[in-house]
């Protein structure tokens, strides 16, 4: 079961960020899938925050099934326009990748954001993006900055 699992998120990820520049004959080399670790219970549903220097970001993680995560993102930088929306993604042993579909400024964007979870906190990644700045190039020379770690919080309505 955790290998269709593991194939399904992996499958996910690969779709949603498919390089539509990408030539149809190239050839790939069989993967081979090893059988992750569980990562039940390594995120748990509820709010995840970062406060401090003028800036805050929330992650209220509302649906953690079979490693599929759903949830809502904000961010309110300092100096930056504020961003806010729907999260849909995957959790792989500790890493958390998805979509993050949002509004600022009353335009609808799409990119792709990554955490990676240490110590109980969630730690944003950060790497070089395809040519529309929507998808990682390579989630393999992502970079986790520990500038700005969400923390798991009680909720606040």
């Amino acid at each position: 079961m955790k290998k269709i699992i593991f194939l399904l998120a992996l499958t996910f990820v690969f779709v949603n960020c498919k390089n539509k520049s990408e030539e149809t004959n190239k050839t790939t080399e069989p993967i081979e899938i090893i059988e992750s670790h569980s990562s039940e219970g390594l995120l748990e549903i509820g709010c995840y925050t970062y406060n401090g220097n003028n800036s805050s970001i929330l992650f209220e993680v509302t649906d953690n099934n079979n490693s599929f995560i759903k949830g809502h993102l904000s961010y309110h930088l300092a100096e930056k326009d504020a961003n806010m929306g729907m999260f849909e993604g995957v959790l792989i042993d500790d890493i958390v990748l998805g979509d993050y579909t949002f509004q600022s400024e009353g335009v609808t964007s799409k990119r792709e954001v990554i955490f990676k979870m240490v110590n109980h906190q969630l730690i944003e990644g950060y790497g070089p993006m395809d040519e529309d700045g929507i998808c990682f190039v390579n989630t393999d020379h992502v970079t986790f900055s520990s500038t700005m770690p969400l923390t798991k919080t009680d909720c606040t309505k």
